[in-house]
């Protein structure tokens, strides 16, 4: 892709990758992603804001040739993670009198998974400004963003935000701009639940202080721009304030059919009690899809058989990341069945220990649910019904950019 404008002297000359499909060798990418760069010409300086995954280094020289660009003054690094800083050494090989420029925690991140020596970085504090001449360049370390060492950078006088993995979408498209919200808005919540979830907290506290200055655009490191910044800035309030939606999401796995009898039961009963429903069979489904789930649902119920002495594999997996995402769910349960015995319920408990949840009672049977089974599922629709309608941050609908 090539360079484009996004201002005078201010270019993206980042890379699309169209076809990759798993980051991390964990996350599923069913659109593509981008790994953007940007340049911002001063009267005085050049700056480049971050570099590109290494697969894609030469489309990052193709485009910075394309501008012309003979020297580079300074590699701003928001972010030491490898799809952000790979191609630093090369940037640092061929334009030789570039100085890098970051906070302590990226510096030291550099050295370590880059060999990039110390000296070659000058490292920047909280509010420090640069000057590029004529444009400025103002720094937010924002540690937990989703890494400890993030930071923010923002062009003052043109008003536009920096602001590496916050606000991204793994989102490959030719589109500069935010244009089509309807297809984005998925994308950018899964990019939120897979991985800014766990650091909602800490977004919450940079989200009041960028309130503080005026943007009118976003530039993030993953996916398109935001020359509406409200859009994504709503969405993000939204997703990691406190209240949540009367939604239950139902992961689970069944082996011989008796587990999928209470699933199906309870999906009944719930929806018959007016409570939006989300199951995922987990031998099917795509991690992202739960993720996305998890955001803003008021309760997971888990559902397992068991195996052996526990839980389903498949279901372990599920708890763990959900333990490790620690969306804001208020209640959690556990429903399943064994052939002789077990501490399933136990051991996915004890592994959701990470969230501030309320326990509800499990449904764990032998064998085939019968009337007795139902009825109990029947009263634990009822109890989440009534913890939901208590509790004053359960509400219906979410906000869209």
């Amino acid at each position: 892709m090539p360079a484009r404008e996004i201002l005078p002297g201010c270019f993206s000359v980042g890379a699309i990758d169209w076809d990759r499909e798993l980051f991390d060798e964990l996350i599923p990418l069913p659109n593509g992603t981008s790994y953007n760069a940007y340049i911002v010409r001063g009267s005085e300086k050049t700056a480049l804001i971050d570099t590109v995954d290494p697969t894609k280094m030469e489309e990052l020289f193709a485009n910075l040739d394309g501008l012309q660009i003979t020297s580079i003054d300074y590699i701003i690094v928001n972010h030491a993670e490898q799809d952000h800083s790979g191609s630093i050494p090369a940037i640092l090989e061929r334009y030789g009198g570039a100085e890098v420029i970051t906070n302590g925690k990226a510096r030291d991140l550099l050295a370590e998974l880059l060999h990039i020596p110390k000296e070659k970085i000058r490292v920047i504090k909280d509010d420090d400004t640069l000057s590029l001449g004529d444009r400025t360049l103002r720094f937010f370390i924002t540690p937990w963003v989703h890494w400890p060492d993030t930071q923010l950078t923002y062009l003052e006088e043109d008003r536009l935000l920096f602001s590496c993995d916050l606000f991204g979408a793994h989102y490959a498209t030719s589109n500069l701009y935010a244009d089509d919200t309807t297809a984005l808005y998925p994308a950018a919540k899964r990019y939120y639940a897979e991985i800014m979830m766990p650091f909602r907290k800490s977004i919450q506290g940079y989200l009041e202080r960028l309130d503080s200055i005026e943007i009118d655009i976003i530039a993030p490191s993953h996916g398109p721009l935001y020359d509406q910044p409200s859009r994504i800035l709503d969405a993000y309030r939204d997703w990691t304030g406190d209240a949540v939606k009367n939604e239950v999401v139902l992961p689970f796995v069944s082996m011989h059919g008796s587990t999928r009898m209470m699933i199906d039961h309870l999906i009944g009963a719930l929806i018959a009690r007016g409570v939006t429903v989300k199951p995922f069979n987990l031998t099917k489904t795509d991690l992202g899809d739960l993720a996305m789930a998890i955001v803003d649902a008021a309760t997971i119920v888990i559902g397992t058989p068991t195996v052996i002495f526990g839980p389903h594999p498949e279901v372990i997996s599920a708890a763990y990341i959900t333990n490790l995402l620690r969306p804001k769910t208020r209640y959690a349960a556990v429903i399943g069945s064994y052939g002789w015995g077990g501490k399933a319920v136990d051991r996915i408990t004890g592994m959701l220990d990470r969230l501030k949840v309320e326990l509800i009672e499990p449904v764990m049977i032998l064998g085939m649910p019968g009337e007795e089974a139902f009825a109990a599922l029947d009263r634990l629709a009822d109890e989440i019904v009534k913890r939901h309608k208590d509790d004053p941050l359960v509400r219906e609908g979410g906000n869209a950019p």
